[in-house]
This record gives C-alpha cells, structure tokens and sequence, in this order.
C-alpha cells in the first residue's frame, strides 16, 4: 500500500511540475520546448547554428521530434516544421541536398530520413521514397567490418561507435518493415548485437564509446580495440537506439526477444549509473563526481525518452518510470531556464565528441578530452529527446 502512494505521488509530481508561478504538464513542457526553438531557429535547415542549409543528423533528430509531436497533439505547426526540412534538402527528383554525398559513407546522414516515411505516405510525393531508397543504397554499400558491422565513417575505418546504431539503424529497421525488406531489419538488429558484444564495460555494465576492430587507432585499447570511458551523450544515442528499433522488428522476429534482453541489460546499468542527489546524468558516466565532470543535459534527456517510451511498450518494469520521472524532475530543475521572452532553453549540452584526429591530442576519448569540449545551450542534440521524452511521459499519465 505504501509503494502505491509513493507511486501515485511521483505521478502527480510529475503530472503537477511547478516552474515559477505555473504548474505544466509534460507535454505541455514538450510544447513549450518546440515553440521555443522554432522561434529561435523558425527555418529548420539551420538547425544547430548552421550558416547554410545542411542534411545532418542533428536537424533530423529535431524535426523528428517534432513530427512525433504533431502525431500527438495534431497541431499543424509541428508537422509543417518537419515538412518545410524535407520539402528544402529533396528536390522534385529525389535528390538530398544539403551536402548529402552517398560517397561519404557517413552514417550521420542516415538519420534525417526517419521523418521521411510520415512526409512520404501523407504526402505520396515521389521525391520522398527515392531520397528513402538513396540513403538505403547507402546503407547496402556502406563499409563493414569482418562481423558485418558499419563502419561509422569512411574516413573511420573499422570503427563502430555507439553514436552509429541510433542514426542508422531505426532507419533500416522501419525500412525494412515498411518496404518489405527482412534483410534491413536483420541488419539493424546485427549492429545492436556487435556494439554490445565489443563496447561491453564489465565494471560498470555500460558501454564504451566506440572500438576498433583492427586495435590500430591511437585511442583504442591494444588488447581489446575498445576505447577507455563511458561518455554519456554516446550511452544515450544507444538506449534510444533499442528502443526505437524495436518500433520495426515483428512479433515473431528470432531475434526479438534477444533485442529486448540486450535493452534491459543496457538500461539496468544506466539506472544505476544515474545520480541519486539530482536524477540526472554525468557527462563522463564511469567517473561520477570525478573534479571536472559535470551533470550534462543531452545524454540526461536522451535517457528519459528511452526509460519512459521503454516502460511504456513493457520492455521494462516501474522501477525505469520512476527513474525516468526522477530524471524528468532533474532535467527541469538543473538545465531548463526561463528567458525574458517567454522561451525556454536547456542548459548544459555537450556541443560535440567523438574520437580520433590527426594527432593523439585530438579526440582521444580521455577523460580529459570528454570535459573539454564546449558546453552550450540549446543544442539539438538535447532539444530533440526533450520533447520526446516530454510526449513519451505524457503517455504514461494518459494511460492513468
């Protein structure tokens, strides 16, 4: 009886967050986040401060963010801003813009055409599905290593970073199911499988940022090709990885049941990585408290989405709500800020990390390198999985 109340009462704190004067409801937080962000950036293809119109995962992520939130709320705004990215960067004959080369072999560029099955079946323009089969044909040539997984980049060879299972995998998941492509879906689920198999960390239960299966890159482990910290923006691209691929394996899939495993054992170690004071997350998070680590935004809203949307389709028990309401109540209190305009921002956002450069001093994947990297606010990167997560919790409050 008494974990129920303790229960209800999380619900209703979350149903019932307080910010200054008002009392707002998830998604009306989600709402409140995309309006904001429109107003500062009103033209989508210069999202993440972009000086020209560039195809990039981060305006995807984004314009994502706000198709799902037109599906919620059917506010035309969300849907025309999402639409208005597609309709610049594809022209009437299907061609990607924006700096799109297949060539580049970058799965970064995959992800901007996961708002292209919506945009394709309300629209039944064309243009859409050929853009769709483009960045397929790209993910069917694209550089493996000996097990079949992706190479992140070209210019990265042998490399498989946990970034590269969420900007391409959803997407050939839901490729393959849309299209009637069983190979897609395989593949997606291949990639989950050898990213977990090779960036395991047994200390910890969570993962590595990236490995090398060649051993040869000057921030790989000599015996292992892993590379040696837990960065959290990294963990989060992967937790929303899981659980959005699911979103295209079938029922009666081989592998279903073996996603699923990999996705609990992946969160049960993000639950217990999470910061017992705040409820948020730590930019480095196997060194929690460490001097000069930091509580840090996008990987903090990247884990809510994926614990909240996870509990939501009965991957995972209460316990990963709770965590995600936690995690909520913690976002609100230690990065969102009210600004004299009425818009919001999130605070605390890692701008970029990832690993290698042209010398050891770039990009090692140190612990001294992951705090280095500029802080900023308003990044995509947490603007985005903010208002997801926003919408996936309004879900469980719908359901009451």
């Amino acid at each position: 009886m008494i974990d129920k109340i303790k229960y209800c009462f999380l619900v209703l704190l979350v149903h019932l967050v307080s910010f200054g004067q008002s009392q707002i409801t998830p998604i009306e937080w989600a709402k409140k986040m995309a309006d904001s962000d429109q107003k500062r950036v009103p033209n989508p293809v210069y999202l993440d401060g972009v000086k020209f119109p560039k195809w990039n995962y981060t305006n995807g992520l984004v314009t994502l963010a706000n198709q799902q939130l037109y599906d919620y709320t059917k506010e035309q705004k969300y849907w025309d801003y999402g639409l208005s990215y597609a309709e610049q960067l594809i022209d009437k004959d299907g061609k990607i813009g924006g700096g799109y080369e297949l060539d580049k072999y970058s799965l970064d560029l995959i992800n901007s055409g996961k708002i292209l099955f919506e945009i394709y079946n309300k629209t039944k323009d064309d243009r859409y599905k050929i853009a769709m089969d483009m960045l397929h044909k790209q993910l069917e040539g694209h550089p493996r290593n000996s097990h079949g997984g992706y190479w992140h980049k070209k210019s990265y060879p042998w490399q498989m970073w946990l970034d590269g299972v969420y900007m391409a995998d959803p997407f050939s998941a839901q490729f393959g199911l849309v299209f009637n492509d069983p190979k897609s879906i395989d593949d997606a689920i291949l990639q989950a499988e050898l990213i977990q198999k090779h960036t395991y960390e047994p200390k910890t239960g969570l993962n590595f940022h990236g490995y090398d299966e060649k051993k040869v890159q000057f921030w790989a482990n000599k015996t292992t090709g892993t590379s040696s910290h837990v960065w959290g923006r990294a963990q989060g691209w992967y937790c929303m990885a899981l659980v959005d691929i699911l979103d295209f394996v079938p029922e009666n899939h081989p592998k279903r049941k073996e996603l699923i495993q990999i996705l609990q054992k992946v969160y049960v170690a993000v639950l217990k990585a999470q910061d017992s004071k705040t409820g948020v997350w730590w930019q480095v998070m196997d060194q929690p408290g460490r001097k000069g680590n930091y509580l840090e935004s996008t990987c903090s809203t990247m884990f809510v989405y994926s614990f909240t949307k996870a509990y939501n389709k009965g991957y995972v028990d209460k316990k990963f709500l709770k965590s995600a309401q936690k995690g909520f109540n913690g976002i609100l209190k230690e990065f969102i800020k009210e600004n004299p305009d009425g818009t919001i921002s999130i605070t605390k956002c890692c701008a970029v990390a990832g690993l290698g450069g042209k010398n050891p001093q770039d990009r090692d994947g140190s612990f001294d390198y992951y705090i280095s990297e500029p802080i900023r606010e308003d990044d995509a990167k947490a603007v985005g999985p903010f208002i997801m997560a926003g919408i996936e919790m309004q879900k469980t409050l719908d359901k009451k």
